[in-house]
């Protein structure tokens, strides 16, 4: 099969790097509902979040244009996957944010190299970092969990793994 002119191959690295930007901008949005409902003694961390977050999204503007791609800009609003009428809401809405950006930038590192790599493997590192401190857990691979099969051949029925 052969591209026709002005026609891209694919390009995994910038796939992962679309969509990195694209939950950044979600993650810029989710903060904002997440500082208007958080209680005070969180406010810091909810700014210092937010603040981290539009800085990643204008690293991932640039990087996407590196790539040779088009950056998508923000939605106007975002759905959020759960209502968030609280601090306790805020909080798990916090938490769901950081862990859905582990996920997106444990697809950049696979498919990244050199330093776009080291920087998508520092994002899930503070993004799995603050999962942690908004959930008050954590989990043994954070942005992979998310990716794993709910069953198969080290897998129970229930998805859990076997013991042995």
């Amino acid at each position: 099969m052969s591209e026709s002119p002005g026609s891209k191959k694919h390009d995994p690295a910038l796939e992962a790097a679309q969509a990195a930007l694209a939950a950044e901008h979600a993650a810029v949005y989710g903060y904002g509902i997440v500082g208007a409902r958080v209680g005070e003694a969180r406010q810091t961390e909810a700014r210092e979040a937010h603040d981290a977050h539009r800085a990643r999204r204008d690293a991932m503007w640039r990087s996407v244009r590196s790539l040779g791609g088009t950056p998508e800009a923000a939605s106007a609003a975002y759905a959020l996957p759960f209502p968030v009428p609280d601090e306790g809401a805020a909080v798990r809405l916090a938490a769901e944010l950081e862990s859905r950006l582990a996920a997106v930038y444990a697809d950049l590192v696979r498919a990244a190299t050199g330093a776009r790599r080291r920087e998508a493997a520092a994002a899930l590192r503070e993004a799995a970092v603050r999962a942690v401190r908004w959930r008050g857990g954590s989990v043994a691979f954070p942005g992979l969990v998310e990716r794993a099969p709910r069953t198969g051949a080290g897998n129970s029925p229930d998805g859990a793994p076997k013991r042995l």
